[in-house]
């Protein structure tokens, strides 16, 4: 599925399960450092955005254009390989749960450094280990998305690509954000369907995936084998998904 036909699919309800996490969007904004200018590389709505900088988003899908506020920053229709901006615009640039949407990855990432002297990104380790192990809902219910990863570029080269470390970012149990692993501790949110309209794991999933999931797991919370699984994750106030923060 195509970035623009994924976006039509989960755009039209976005802004209603998806929004700044004030935890993570403060590692994201200390990661900017002192950048006054900022592009905002898939920016969709307008999550995440530093308020007290000079913000101009770029974003590809007309939808999730339509839905950015009044009051957010100018926004332009380009995509992240190819940015309409000559070299050094910006002191910094950020892209947020956006690269694993983009048909080159490693073109996108270089396009940032080329108009920006610092650039930061959220975004994932999607080596085996945190899906198919780490996170219950991939492990138990949803192990096809270990296919949906297989052409996906390691983290190492990602963050090659721009001379980048990482950071590891934890998700809190209380995440205010929608995202795929945002509810590891309340897995009754996951049988929302509101919820999972939200993100592109279950749109590129397709149907058939998605309604066996939601019945194997509503049928282990009733029956009280998720508990039982998982106790140990009661007890987290943050847990290790593979998210990561690189920042060049």
């Amino acid at each position: 599925m195509s970035a623009g036909r994924l976006y039509d699919t989960i755009g039209a309800t976005y802004t209603v399960t998806r929004r700044t996490e004030p935890r993570i969007a403060a590692r994201i904004w200390a990661a900017l450092g002192g950048a006054r200018t900022v592009l905002n590389v898939g920016a969709g709505t307008g999550s995440y955005e530093p308020p007290d900088r000079d913000v101009t988003a770029v974003e590809p899908s007309a939808l999730m254009r339509a839905q950015r506020p009044e009051c957010a920053a100018r926004c332009v229709a380009a995509s992240a390989e190819s940015l309409p901006f000559e070299d050094g615009s910006f002191d910094a640039a950020m892209a947020v749960s956006t690269v694993h949407h983009w048909p080159d990855p490693v073109a996108g990432l270089r396009e940032m450094r080329r108009v920006a002297r610092r650039v930061v990104v959220f975004t994932f380790d999607g080596g085996a280990e945190w899906w198919r192990e780490r996170f219950w809902l991939t492990r138990d219910y949803l192990p096809e998305v270990a296919g949906l990863l297989s052409g996906w570029p390691q983290l190492a080269v990602l963050a090659d690509a721009i001379g980048a470390r990482a950071e590891p970012v934890p998700v809190p149990w209380d995440c205010a954000d929608g995202f795929f692993e945002a509810h590891w501790r309340r897995p009754e949110v996951y049988l929302d369907e509101r919820v999972r309209r939200g993100v592109s794991v279950w749109a590129r999933l397709g149907p058939d995936v998605e309604r066996r999931a939601v019945r194997d797991l509503r049928d282990d919370l009733a029956s009280g084998r998720w508990a039982e699984r998982n106790r140990d994750l009661l007890s987290l106030d943050a847990a290790d998904l593979g998210l990561r923060l690189l920042v060049a």
